[in-house]
């Protein structure tokens, strides 16, 4: 009877011990499961709600359906450039809802084989460090303690909220929020000009609401170049979407038909707007609290955040901290990139993996906002290259003298390249135009290589292309552009 209840009590011991616990299943989370389970490593995943995060249910992929949508709507808008017309066009936001729900849904269950396909065990509760090899899982009508020998923590992050109103989904949406919803209102009024609050007010303007933008730093699009935003400013403008930079809420609350926003600039003008709709795009806060990071002895800064080394250690060896919870580029593709990152050294460490223990170079990572013009850009704006100490070269090439962009009829842009004068090494790379964020990749690859623009210039791009402009671009660093 001892030998049998010791055989259970090991055989449970076992089922409950990993050598790679993942709390949180987002797109940094799931990626580093499976290059964890890919070399070999016995692994389970925490998540307390669906596979895939908010990216895959609730971001990244379904406000993309609803943009290509919105494209569709734009393009039908241009039917005169194209010799076509129509009577009475209606259109119907809820069968476009539907289809990004359908688009995520179907993601989602792939990741769901992919967990399967790689033998990794999925616990579907919430999970809190017991201490820096313990996860004490909260189940549906139970708990469950689960053992790692390493810990890859990969919480992710929620939305901020304006202290004096609480989203409601009903009238005050965060982005999470406001995907959950199948109808559209009159009027709505975006707070924050990042890339979620101007890929929701490109996709509510298309659909006839009157969009207001409200931003307290003084550009569109803070992050980006000042040209990048010019150029999207212009566009929105024309599309009819207001645009408020340089402009701080003093007061905002729900009122029996909307809601009312008591705004000022920095010159002292204030104004109140009103709206059916709110939006809160202010950013984001990371999901470090309430996770048991004291009890496991890792440290997270004054804003939360959790330092880590360049392979997502933090100052206890054996716990990792992956995408928006380190605070180092939040984006899903950089959470992904550092969930193998920190998988790899894992392993390494375990003796099953020599290969190269990759660093990521933050300056090489692309950063995209999906409206109309689309922006991509990656590493140093000219002023930061400037700041830095650098002499610098500038190529700045418009799609308007591009073939293909103008055979799409969207010639709306440019592509610029920021280099070192002096070797020709690219520091910064900044396009706004059409399908812009599908071309960024070849400077990250040529970034990351080490290539100079007089390589990328003497590479042949197949004609007529859009990554012509990037050809162009480079030949421009050189002096020698070709059709400019």
């Amino acid at each position: 009877m001892t030998s049998n209840n010791s055989e259970a009590v090991s055989s449970a011991a076992a089922n409950n011990t990993f050598d790679v616990v993942v709390l949180g299943a987002g797109p940094g989370g799931y990626v580093a499961a499976i290059r964890a389970a890919q070399l070999g490593l016995k692994t389970a995943i925490i998540e307390r709600d669906n596979l895939g995060g908010v990216c895959l249910n609730w971001g990244c992929i379904p406000t993309k359906s609803l943009l290509r949508n919105a494209e569709v709507m734009h393009l039908l808008h241009q039917g005169k450039d194209y010799g076509f017309s129509f009577d009475n066009l209606k259109v119907n936001y809820a069968t476009a809802h539907k289809r990004s729900r359908d688009v995520s849904g179907r993601l989602v269950k792939g990741v769901g084989f992919l967990m399967r396909k790689n033998n990794i065990t999925v616990i579907q509760g919430e999970g809190v460090l017991k201490d820096a090899n313990t996860v004490l899982v909260e189940l549906k009508d139970s708990a469950r303690e689960v053992i790692g020998r390493h810990i890859i923590l990969a919480t992710g992050a929620r939305p901020f909220s304006l202290p004096m109103l609480k989203p409601d989904g009903q009238r005050v949406f965060t982005y999470r929020q406001l995907l959950d919803v199948s109808i559209t209102p009159k009027s709505m009024i975006v707070i924050g000009s990042g890339a979620i609050g101007m890929e929701f007010a490109y996709v509510f303007n298309a659909y006839g609401v009157q969009v207001t933008v409200i931003e307290a730093l003084p550009q569109i699009l803070p992050l980006e170049d000042p040209e990048v935003s010019q150029v999207v400013v212009r566009s929105f403008t024309r599309s009819g979407v207001k645009l408020l930079p340089a402009t701080k809420v003093e007061d905002a609350k729900t009122e029996a038909d909307g809601v009312s926003v008591s705004v000022a600039d920095t010159a002292g003008n204030k104004q109140t707007l009103k709206a059916d709709w709110l939006l809160m795009a202010m950013g984001v806060a990371p999901n470090t609290q309430g996770i048991g990071l004291e009890a496991a002895g890792v440290k997270a800064n004054e804003r939360g955040y959790i330092p880590v080394d360049t392979h997502m250690a933090t100052n206890v060896p054996n716990v990792y901290a992956i995408g928006d919870i380190n605070g180092l580029l939040r984006l899903a593709h950089v959470a992904s990139a550092q969930g193998i990152v920190a998988a790899e050294h894992i392993a390494a460490s375990m003796g099953k993996y020599d290969g190269h223990l990759a660093e990521l170079d933050y300056d090489a990572m692309p950063r995209c906002t999906y409206t109309h013009p689309q922006v991509a850009s990656m590493g140093l704006t000219e002023q930061q290259a400037k700041d830095k100490g650098y002499s610098v070269k500038v190529s700045k090439f418009p799609f308007q003298a591009n073939g293909k962009s103008l055979a799409l009829n969207n010639t709306e842009g440019f592509a610029k390249i920021i280099a070192d004068a002096k070797y020709g090494e690219i520091l910064g790379v900044h396009m706004v135009g059409p399908d812009v964020t599908e071309l960024l990749p070849e400077f990250v690859l040529a970034k990351s290589a080490e290539l100079t623009t007089e390589q990328i210039a003497h590479a042949v791009h197949a004609h007529p292309t859009l990554s012509e402009s990037l050809m162009e671009a480079a030949h421009g660093i050189e002096g020698q552009m070709i059709h400019l």
